[in-house]
């Protein structure tokens, strides 16, 4: 399925608007859109913080985003981290929250 290149700041709150999401950096900056932003591979975990969601009282936040592997483009032989609709906001118990938010991802390159 084809997705938009996430670069870093690409996808900026979880689900819920109070997380934060953060990519934890494996490489090196390689690959680049917009001039400057640093484009995500699979390696890189986006970390979600500060998520506020409560499941019947108790607290059940988003801690990480699960975002598509591209098939077709690798970066230092990684597949790129690409934004479809499967892409999904994850508690630490791997229960599903919702999409993440993703407004100011870059809408010019497209990978398969």
């Amino acid at each position: 399925m084809p997705g938009y290149l996430i670069h870093v700041g690409g996808i900026i709150n979880c689900f819920h608007q109070t997380g934060i999401v953060t990519p934890t950096l494996v490489n090196p900056p390689r690959v680049k859109v917009n001039g400057s932003q640093q484009v995500l591979t699979t390696a890189e975990l986006l970390v979600v913080a500060g998520c506020l969601f409560n499941v019947s009282g108790g607290p059940h936040p988003c801690v990480k985003v699960r975002v598509d592997a591209a098939t077709r483009v690798k970066i230092n032989g990684q597949p790129a981290a690409i934004l479809t609709p499967a892409a999904l906001c994850l508690a630490a118990d791997q229960a599903p929250q919702g999409i993440p938010n993703s407004a100011s991802n870059q809408k010019r390159v497209i990978a398969t």
